[in-house]
């Protein structure tokens, strides 16, 4: 991990854990669970969000008015709005995607649940889901909730990351492993 990226998680994880804290203390932690999923909904559909959190050219006061106002309009808890005025007064914002991943795993923990980044190569179904996530369940011991993603580059399969297990059934992974046999061979 490189320095950069290890002082932006160390970042985030304070201000997760100042949040988590304070959810926990006011019991409001569904409400913050909420709030989790918008902004990271808003971090991977707009690029003027991702713009506007990592942008230089705004100044402190401009990207605390925008950011403020934007959580305010996607209806974000009081805390995180001013978490999120806070951050960006301090230039900071720049670690929302990091802030996002860390409220996640501390929800997660509360919860006894573990989430599972599932990339398949097409949409799955509601039931598919269900059933993969009682199946990792039965293995991995907790309540798991599927973070989905959809790479057709991966021509059929499932690559699943549970904590630092990763099981990949891709079939872009098997042709690859076929390819290297081959090289091996001739």
């Amino acid at each position: 991990m490189s320095e950069t990226a290890s002082i932006s998680t160390g970042i985030a994880a304070r201000y997760a854990t100042a949040i988590f804290e304070l959810a926990k203390e006011e019991k409001s932690l569904p409400a913050v669970e909420k709030d989790v999923d918008a902004l990271e909904a808003a971090l991977n559909e707009s690029k003027d969000f991702r713009d506007l959190i990592h942008s230089p050219v705004y100044s402190r006061e401009a990207q605390g008015k925008a950011v403020t106002a934007i959580a305010k309009k996607m209806g974000l808890t009081d805390n995180l709005t001013n978490l999120l005025g806070l951050m960006a007064t301090k230039r900071r914002l720049f670690v929302l995607p990091q802030l996002v991943r860390a409220l996640r795993g501390l929800i997660s923990d509360e919860k006894g649940e573990v989430t599972a980044d599932v990339t398949a190569a097409r949409e799955l179904t509601q039931a598919q889901q269900d059933k993969l996530a009682s199946t990792l369940k039965s293995s991995v011991g907790k309540d798991v909730k599927i973070n989905l993603a959809v790479d057709e580059s991966l021509i059929g399969g499932l690559v699943v990351k549970v904590g630092s297990k990763m099981i990949d059934t891709s079939i872009r992974s098997k042709l690859a492993n076929l390819q290297n046999s081959m090289k091996e061979v001739g």
